[in-house]
């Protein structure tokens, strides 16, 4: 082998934002690197416990409709049709979320995206294995 050939490794993976740092995602969504410890994502806790808070605002008529509660609140009636979707969340995703073990490449803009009010479609969406639980294979 000539000691001055350039040997080059193509390792597919892509970068993104997580709670100010940056991490490396491998195409399945798991980190590049490491045993991926639970990381709880506040602003994700946040905006979900709002929503179900919201929707329970309107369920039990402290609020009858979104414009009602948007004035309550001094939000946007838009924001909060978003957030109070959240409370349809699949209990799987719920409950990764709150522990920290929710795939690595899932973020709260994603949650704030229209999803399917269907759970397992949801599961499959935001990078769920059906069977085994979260992808969370790094």
């Amino acid at each position: 082998m000539n000691p001055t050939a350039t040997v080059t490794t193509d390792i597919p993976m892509h970068f993104r934002q997580r709670g100010g740092k940056t991490i490396m995602l491998m195409p399945d969504g798991s980190r590049a690197i490491g045993n991926r410890q639970a990381r709880i994502d506040s602003s994700m806790v946040k905006v979900i416990a709002r929503g179900f808070r919201w929707q329970k605002r309107l369920q039990d008529g402290t609020c009858n409709t979104i414009n009602d509660l948007a004035a309550a609140e001094g939000i946007n009636s838009s924001y909060i049709s978003r957030v109070v979707r959240l409370a349809f969340l699949s209990p799987v995703l719920v409950e990764a979320i709150l522990a920290g073990t929710h795939p690595a490449h899932l973020t709260m803009k994603d949650l704030m995206e229209p999803f399917p009010y269907d759970w397992n479609e949801q599961e499959k969406l935001f990078g769920f294995n059906l069977a085994a639980g979260p992808s969370l294979k790094s």
